[in-house]
């Protein structure tokens, strides 16, 4: 893990039914949160929807960086399936116990 990972306080949403981002359609990120080169996210398709949550849980500076690019819906379906630094998911997971594995399994 990185040392930016490790010290890095990520954004977190006072609840999972704020996050009312998009559901279908393309997103383009805002620079702050996606830095490369112009992309589209196409929500269709999965490999472009997880890489998107991917960098806006990562890079999200606050609350309305989350509400407005992610939806909870979206995120209980793919959460386990997101590839994202050890304190970001456990900061998550500790707010949002539903979203930890067993949770998801019951």
């Amino acid at each position: 893990m990185s040392r930016y990972a490790a010290a890095r306080i990520y954004a977190l949403p006072e609840s999972l039914d704020e996050l009312v981002g998009p559901s279908s359609g393309t997103v383009t990120l805002p620079r702050h949160i996606d830095w490369g080169p112009h992309y589209e996210y196409d929500l269709a398709d999965e490999a472009d929807l997880l890489l998107m949550y991917e960098r806006v849980i990562r890079e999200a500076q606050s609350q309305a960086d989350l509400q407005v690019h992610l939806n909870a819906d979206l995120m209980r379906r793919h959460w386990t399936d997101l590839f994202l630094p050890t304190p970001a998911r456990r900061a998550w997971q500790t707010r949002f116990p539903e979203l930890a594995p067993a949770a998801a399994a019951a």
